[in-house]
């Protein structure tokens, strides 16, 4: 008996340290809980306030990219602006030089409009090549016209075109000396038909020539049965050559010989437009001086 209640003392002795220890565990335990979840509460409140503040930054260096892109794209429309202008401008340059480089007089209306006086001669002027000349006068053109004669040339002869170049510049005193010989032959009257007078005359520019065939050399009356006049109706104005005296015309008899260079571009027009060079208005035929050497 006195044994069996010392085994229940000692027994329950150490079962109430038993769960006084497990009491005292649970309780540290769940203080150490207490305080990882407060920990992770503030770690939480503090990601939370640093993801709201990283958010306003973004939104603000947004915004300020936002600005930046709209002063660029201002910036840029202002430079674009700035580039057009000066290339305006660069063109309006280049645009006077060119013109300041062109002889004006190259699309005037000569023939009984305007007048050349006797000290006029077109600069850089030179020999037509004598395989495409009739007879052994050497023939002078003005050097920028020369490649696109050439060209009208070798293509008609291309073409199987028997074609030759008459007549081109004429100075002054030479229109003179003609206009003369032709009043000596048919009177004032009768060659005031056919013949400019020295100062109106297309062939002083250096700019016209009269073409004619081996066949029929100075009769150049007969010039209009050819095929060589069929053929500069439908190709003359692609080399920038044009028909000064067509049937009809108001200045002198119909010339079908007597091409004057105006340019591609105005003879294009004239031919689509099926019209002549003394059918438009000076002021419009300016329009064209600046690209008449354009190719």
């Amino acid at each position: 008996m006195k044994y069996w209640l010392y085994f229940f003392i000692i027994t329950t002795c150490i079962s109430t340290l038993l769960l006084g220890g497990m009491f005292y565990v649970s309780q540290e335990q769940h203080t150490l809980l207490e305080a990882s979840r407060d920990d992770l509460l503030v770690q939480n409140h503090t990601l939370l306030e640093k993801n709201i503040f990283q958010k306003e930054n973004i939104s603000s260096l947004q915004t300020q990219v936002q600005e930046l892109q709209e002063r660029l794209g201002d910036e840029i429309e202002k430079f674009d602006e700035l580039e057009g202008r000066v290339k305006d401008s660069l063109k309006t340059v280049e645009t006077f030089k060119k013109l300041s480089e062109t002889d004006p007089q190259l699309l005037q209306k000569y023939s009984k409009v305007y007048f050349l006086n006797e000290h006029y001669e077109p600069k850089e002027l030179e020999e037509v090549p004598g395989d495409y000349t009739y007879g052994t006068r050497a023939l002078l053109i003005k050097e920028q016209i020369s490649p696109f004669l050439e060209k009208l040339l070798e293509e008609a002869q291309g073409d199987g075109i028997e074609l030759r170049v008459l007549s081109a510049y004429r100075s002054f005193d030479k229109q003179a000396s003609i206009k003369q010989g032709y009043v000596a032959t048919y009177g004032t009257t009768a060659a005031n038909t056919f013949s400019a007078d020295q100062g109106y005359s297309e062939h002083q520019l250096g700019t016209t020539v009269d073409f004619t065939t081996d066949t029929i050399g100075g009769s150049l009356s007969k010039f209009k049965d050819t095929d060589a006049y069929q053929w500069l109706l439908k190709n003359a104005h692609n080399h920038g050559f044009t028909l000064s005296y067509p049937e009809d015309n108001a200045y002198y008899q119909f010339e079908p010989w007597h091409w004057r260079f105006v340019g591609k571009e105005l003879a294009k027009d004239l031919e689509k437009d099926g019209k002549h060079f003394y059918d438009l208005s000076q002021r419009t035929l300016n329009t064209y001086l600046i690209n008449i050497f354009d190719d």
